[in-house]
């Protein structure tokens, strides 16, 4: 007997453990966003805090205490300081590190961070020189776009489209 409110209807305890899961699931998405945004918040900060040294071996310390992720921004920013001069100065401390009489577990751990930071600092402005940062650069940007969109975070990708702008015109700047 179906009654005056139609056949009886299933499903109520899925239904109710389906919204909650999805509440949940909202609430750690935003958690972990927020996250992104400080972490983002907290580089920006520290990128600012640093001043550009003066000397090409302040310049070499400052790229050894560069956190890995940000190294290929401070390359683009310092790339006026990364000159035949600097290089030269980096040069000449390998040389003598490689040919110290008495080599100690210091001057080895020295030569092995110098000589990456030589390679990575060569590549970086290699790529710099090529343009390849900026594209890629780009290229992470328009993808980042394209997902805020997808996730209805309009304040994100109007920033980011500003800031895609603003890049293309130092593109420009530098390129002609």
């Amino acid at each position: 007997m179906e009654g005056v409110l139609g056949p009886p209807q299933t499903g109520h305890l899925a239904r109710i453990e389906f919204k909650r899961r999805l509440e949940r699931d909202a609430d750690a998405r935003e958690a972990f966003e927020r996250q992104v945004i400080e972490e983002k918040e907290r580089r920006r900060a520290l990128r600012e805090s640093r001043a550009a040294p003066d000397t090409a071996e302040e310049l070499i310390e400052y790229f050894l205490n560069t956190e890995a992720r940000e190294i290929e921004f401070e390359i683009s920013r310092l790339r006026p300081r990364l000159d035949k001069e600097f290089f030269s100065h980096l040069q000449y401390e390998l040389g003598q590190l490689r040919f110290a009489v008495s080599k100690t577990q210091d001057i080895e751990d020295r030569l092995i961070e110098l000589e990456a930071l030589q390679k990575a600092l060569q590549e970086g402005t290699e790529m710099v020189e090529r343009n390849e940062l900026n594209r890629s650069f780009l290229t992470l940007l328009d993808e980042n776009i394209a997902n805020a969109h997808k996730g209805n975070q309009k304040q994100a990708a109007d920033f980011m489209e500003k800031l895609r702008g603003a890049v293309l015109k130092y593109m420009t700047l530098i390129n002609s």
